[in-house]
């Protein structure tokens, strides 16, 4: 039994020490991510980091969308955007490595399932 809850403390531990390492993104990142027929376009993310959990908003040229399915855990970050398109819901997936203040993303999904596609964030001063 002694064991059993040394085991856990120690695993709580780790879990404590991996949040807490969880690279510092709540801010406005600002990026050029590449259009449909690939010229850039300016996007600007809202983060909120609570824990392991991420929030916020991506805006661009269709205005303000919620990011969903957000995490982080140490310096990779993950989220999804959802918008509404012609033919029903479009669902794009961002997963990214925080370095400093760049995040190197790529994103997958949108119409046709699209093909990944990589561009950099870069913290607003």
């Amino acid at each position: 039994m002694k064991f059993r809850t040394v085991l856990l403390s120690l695993c709580f531990a780790l879990i404590a020490a991996t949040l807490a390492w969880a690279a510092d993104v709540t801010g406005k990142w600002v990026a050029q991510v590449p259009g449909r027929d690939g010229t850039p376009r300016e996007a600007t993310f809202n983060f909120k980091v609570e824990g392991g959990k991420l929030t916020g908003t991506m805006s661009g040229r269709q205005g303000d969308t919620a990011i969903s399915d957000g995490k982080i855990e140490g310096d990779a970050i993950s989220f999804a955007v959802v918008r509404q398109g012609q033919n029903g819901e479009i669902k794009i997936i961002y997963k990214g490595k925080v370095s400093g203040d760049e995040i190197k993303f790529t994103r997958e999904g949108g119409p046709g399932g699209g093909q990944g596609q990589e561009f950099v964030a870069k913290r607003a001063k």
